[in-house]
């Protein structure tokens, strides 16, 4: 009996309900009739208490508890049903705002560095991890991100004294010791207009502080890296189900195979001059120095009198062969130490295109062996005691096998060159088709490449006695340039730096309930739309993977270009209507003008494959304004084109703005002795008191310097 009464009660409840809210219903639908809702004054006010009052009587209703920080609005019932209603940008200053914070009482344990800020933009639009340097606020709120990379920008220039036309009128090795502030003085400065001299005075308009950014490098080996290829480099994303190890390379999805010929990676003079490998005087250009040419004592070069001897006639090859009509010969060699640093060899294994052993052989050295390298090398005493080949029979021997058709494949073949004391010009290493990530003088080890991107576990002995067996790795590395040969160029290029940021923003950008609606409640992978505004051809850089390219001729058509990227173009065509989501950008007057453009080695890659060449100084027309320096002038021109962008970008757009680094030059021209160093001391033939430039640990210090200094950047992050 009382279960029944319960059971009445409830229906009686329910049938209340609805009829309150039918009757909101048919007054909401009078109201829009009679245009009584269409001008509301309170419509953009949507904290005001008031507003929430007049909503949430009858036909309102408030989202569950755990929607409050995504969406703070609320649903329109009709019929019983939750229609969605569009959701409106935040009134700048209320509490729903989306805001990039820092504290004073926060504790950075380091500077932040590029791929912070990389990482900052896939927390805000995809799968980053959450950045630990500042705090996000209303993270769904965001509706745009855009970023300018804006080289030769120094922290130096923001000091209220600083001097615009003495600025640049000091050596560049004394240019690098102008850093503003300590190297450990991690936490950013807080941005005050009156401190600031009056040309950078439109950044206190847009951000609150500059943030000191460590630039990507290598204090160790003095190398200065590419903050773009940081940048634009997102890390793969971590799978929590994934086990340790080596992770097997598969081809991406709708991966295509493209058989390339094995002469598209035959790694030319420079390169291999570059990685220290033996000269081979058809590597020389003509003239006096190859007519002259001669091989250091006991070392012999192949018989190729020019680098066109080893082409092959078109009608010659096989249709669809991989080889070029060439032959194709995998070697690796085992060494022993036969004195301090000194290794001799001690086996040679060649292996044809076809996987025959064409040559294995022990070698013994003419020295006494005080280190048989066992664990490594798999040789012993034993085997090598009734030997009697030397290493001068293995060199009459390669002189006959080696053509100027052959090709050698192997795994960091200068050493094994070295040893042998041979020199030929037709090399693919794989070493350099697969590089370390960090770049060199670091490489990834055969067994490393062999599990990666063959899935095979080699030189598996114990450490103690089997140690590495050459046939096995001859034939790991002409399985791994195979692979190479029939995936094609692009196969595995990325694998070891990671992926681009705008795939992974199109792959895995997400969209909250704030911009795409109720069903994105939590978080929804739709893909965000992209666009890079560059100097030169947009198109042949890592900057091609953005949904919309802009190639441009100066920083005034890339300000027009990121304003086109935002807004989007009225028809659409080419720029989506209401813009990108995230626009790359990058200006590069400042650049030149100060001389960094094209003399940091570090962007080499970049300005062969994208960029025009850098205009002089007096190319750029910064004279209009006489009475100030023409540096000023660019620096005034510059904020002032900032200040245009920002002022251009819609509510909630996060604007992040880097240098990428400090003062490039002087590590460029330490690299470039220290270059020119090597390339005159690997010539065969070459006395170290006849060298041109001179490289001791005093200018190896010297470079180090230089690259601690460089690697000093800044940035600026902020919320229009």
């Amino acid at each position: 009996m009382g279960k029944n009464k319960k059971n009445k009660a409830n229906r009686t409840s329910l049938a209340s309900v609805l009829d309150r809210a039918q009757d909101a219903v048919s007054d909401a639908t009078t109201n829009t009739a009679t245009g009584a809702s269409n001008e509301n004054p309170s419509a953009d006010q949507p904290d005001s208490p008031k507003t929430q009052q007049s909503e949430s009587s009858g036909s309102l209703k408030r989202p569950s508890p755990h929607d409050v920080e995504e969406d703070d609005g609320w649903q329109t019932i009709e019929r019983g049903r939750a229609v969605k209603k569009h959701k409106k940008t935040p009134a700048a200053g209320s509490r729903k705002y989306p805001a990039i914070t820092f504290s004073p009482k926060a504790r950075l344990q380091s500077k932040i560095n590029v791929s912070s800020l990389r990482d900052l933009i896939l927390y805000l639009f995809a799968d980053g991890p959450a950045p630990q340097w500042v705090s996000i606020q209303h993270r769904p709120e965001f509706r745009k991100i855009v970023t300018i990379l804006v080289p030769g920008l120094e922290e130096a220039m923001f000091k209220k004294s600083v001097d615009f036309s003495a600025y640049n009128n000091i050596p560049t090795d004394q240019a690098v010791e102008r850093t503003a502030t300590s190297p450990d003085d991690y936490y950013p400065r807080p941005l005050k207009k009156e401190e600031l001299p009056e040309a950078l005075q439109p950044f206190a308009d847009m951000f609150e502080h500059l943030w000191p950014v460590r630039a990507p490098g290598d204090d160790k080996y003095g190398k200065l890296h590419s903050p773009i290829n940081s940048m634009l480099t997102a890390p793969p994303p971590k799978n929590k189900d994934e086990k340790g190890g080596v992770k097997h390379v598969t081809d991406p999805k709708g991966w295509q195979d493209k058989r390339t010929r094995i002469t598209e990676f035959l790694a030319s003079p420079s390169e291999l001059t570059e990685h220290g490998f033996p000269t081979h005087p058809a590597m020389l250009p003509d003239g006096e120095r190859r007519d002259n040419f001669q091989d250091p004592e006991g070392w012999v070069h192949t018989r190729v009198s020019s680098l066109e001897d080893g082409d092959v006639l078109e009608e010659e090859i096989q249709q669809g062969s991989l080889t070029s009509g060439r032959e194709v010969l995998a070697l690796d060699c085992e060494m022993c130490m036969t004195g301090e640093k000194e290794f001799s060899l001690t086996r040679i294994s060649l292996v044809s295109w076809s996987g025959d052993v064409v040559l294995d052989e022990l070698v013994k050295p003419e020295k006494p062996i005080i280190d048989y390298v066992t664990r490594f090398s798999g040789i012993t005493k034993e085997m090598l005691d009734p030997v009697t080949t030397t290493l001068k029979d293995i060199q009459a021997r390669l002189l006959d096998l080696l053509t100027p058709r052959t090709i050698l494949v192997g795994h960091s073949l200068d050493s094994d060159l070295k040893a042998m004391q041979l020199a030929h010009p037709f090399i693919v290493d794989t070493s350099m088709l697969f590089p370390h990530p960090i770049g060199p003088p670091l490489k990834s080890s055969l067994k490393y490449l062999a599990q990666k991107f063959l899935a095979r576990h080699i030189q598996k002995g114990d450490g103690a006695v089997a140690g590495h067996d050459s046939i096995e790795d001859a034939k790991t590395c002409l399985d791994l340039v195979k692979k190479k040969c029939e995936k094609g160029k692009e196969w595995a290029a990325g694998e070891n730096q990671g992926e681009n940021i705008f795939k992974r923003l199109a792959r895995a950008g997400t969209a909250y309930r704030a911009t795409a609606g109720p069903e994105a409640k939590g978080g929804l992978p739709v893909g965000k739309s992209s666009a890079a505004v560059d100097w030169g051809d947009v198109t042949r850089s890592a900057c091609n993977a953005a949904t919309v390219a802009i190639s441009c001729k100066s920083d005034a058509e890339v300000e027009a270009g990121v304003i086109r990227a935002v807004k989007g173009d009225p028809d659409g065509l080419v720029v989506p209507g209401g813009g990108v989501d995230f626009v790359w950008a990058r200006m590069r007057e400042l650049e030149a003008l100060q001389g960094w453009w094209n003399r940091n080695r570090m962007d080499a890659a970049e300005e062969s494959s994208s960029s025009p060449s850098a205009p002089g100084p007096d190319a750029l027309n910064y004279d209009d304004a006489p009475a100030v320096s023409k540096l000023e002038n660019c620096v005034t021109t510059l904020a002032q084109r900032l200040k245009r962008i920002h002022d251009a970008l819609p509510p909630c757009t996060a604007l992040i703005i880097l240098s990428g680094t400090g003062d490039p030059r002087e590590v460029g021209r330490l690299q470039a002795m220290k270059e020119q160093f090597r390339k005159e001391y690997n010539t065969p033939g070459s006395k170290w008191d006849e060298l041109s430039v001179k490289w001791t640990d005093a200018e190896d210090q010297l470079l180090k310097k230089a690259v601690r200094i460089a690697r000093n950047g800044i940035g600026f992050v902020g919320v229009k």
